[in-house]
């Protein structure tokens, strides 16, 4: 039994074939098939594909206007990636407390850290569970900053009907090799304002508009560039498996929901181990179970003796020197790391596999 899966399907196989055999790898025709394809089957706000979530971060950081001296309210529970994505940008990340209860940052958190050096606050959805986007929406509203969210473990969550990723000005997902989608490695930005997106499309490669550069009779576009880009852009092999494997995001979904629901039917009144919050506003995309458990360690040994994997996933970043080194005064931090874990809940575990969880969880540890 393994912890992630890693999701290839026979459609992203033919198609990565046929970029292979078209002698065209670098962007062209099928990374523009992707964005579409993005949009309209996930209803994504102005997907921009890009080669990792950390470069669709760091080019939503650098669009929002984020720099020296400005400040980025961050949750220390995600992965280096959120918090590193701001050092980039020479700016400072100002680490929130979260809810212990879910995972994700405390919106009167956000609050409290406001200063008038901050400029963007960028929530995590934990484990695909979204946050609460509108108390923290009204309160970058108030105060002029911008929300990128940082969806790498959100792809086909929703928050009050509406999907992740077009809901705040930025939402930044990775489709890295474990993820829901994965393109081997990628990402994506979505921009819900059009100057934004076509901004993103340009300086994801250097900030060439490509859609505004002719080509001349001397073998090169005609452009200028009056903003520092990145080679950031998707290549058509890489979108080719993405679009491929969006063929069963549905059933995968689902199925990885089926499994969620039934670890809170049959582990809710187990002792010594509290379900995460769920609200009926918002759907998760169940990249992770998450739950608080007491005796974690001999939690992990009692169900590693059965051969089923557990993971923390991520502890908090504060604690590492380039962020500044361990923060006070972030009590959720403190209960939801002594003692979160994950089981594994992909569309790839069977139905013995799930009984044998919910069995070993319930004898006790």
């Amino acid at each position: 039994m393994d912890f992630y899966e890693s999701r290839i399907t026979p459609r992203a196989i033919e198609l990565a074939t046929e970029v292979l055999r078209s002698g065209w790898l670098s962007e062209g025709a099928m990374a523009k098939r992707f964005e579409e394809a993005l949009a309209s089957e996930l209803k994504l706000a102005g997907p921009v594909a890009v080669n990792s979530g950390t470069a669709a971060i760091h080019l939503g950081l650098a669009i929002a206007g984020v720099g020296p001296g400005d400040e980025v309210i961050v949750p220390a529970q995600t992965f280096v990636a959120t918090a590193m994505a701001v050092l980039m940008q020479h700016a400072r990340p100002v680490f929130a407390d979260i809810d212990p209860r879910t995972g994700n940052i405390a919106p009167e958190s956000i609050r409290e850290r406001i200063s008038p050096q901050t400029k963007a606050v960028i929530p995590v959805h934990w484990g695909g569970y979204p946050c609460d986007l509108h108390e923290i929406g009204t309160i970058a509203s108030q105060h002029g900053l911008a929300v990128i969210e940082d969806a790498a473990h959100a792809l086909g969550a929703t928050y009050r009907g509406q999907p992740i990723g077009a809901i705040s000005r930025f939402t930044a997902f990775s489709f890295q090799a474990i993820k829901h989608l994965t393109t081997g490695d990628g990402g994506a930005l979505c921009c819900r304002a059009s100057e934004d997106e076509r901004e993103a499309r340009s300086r994801r490669w250097f900030g060439i508009d490509r859609q505004r550069s002719a080509p001349s009779h001397l073998g090169e576009r005609v452009f200028d560039i009056d903003a520092v880009g990145y080679k950031y852009h998707l290549n058509d092999l890489a979108a080719a498996v993405g679009l491929g494997n969006l063929e069963g995001l549905a059933t995968q979904l689902g199925r990885r929901r089926e499994i969620a629901a039934r670890y809170r039917r049959e582990l809710a009144d187990v002792p010594g181990l509290t379900l995460l919050r769920a609200e009926t506003d918002r759907e998760s995309a169940a990249w992770l179970f998450t739950a608080l458990v007491e005796n974690r360690d001999d939690f992990i040994r009692h169900l590693a003796a059965d051969g089923i994997p557990t993971s923390v996933v991520h502890l908090r970043i504060d604690r590492y020197t380039v962020f500044g080194g361990r923060r006070a005064g972030l009590p959720g931090q403190e209960a939801f790391e002594a003692h979160q874990i994950s089981l594994p809940v992909h569309a790839g575990l069977s139905e013995d596999d799930v009984n044998q969880i919910v069995r070993r969880i319930r004898q006790g540890w």
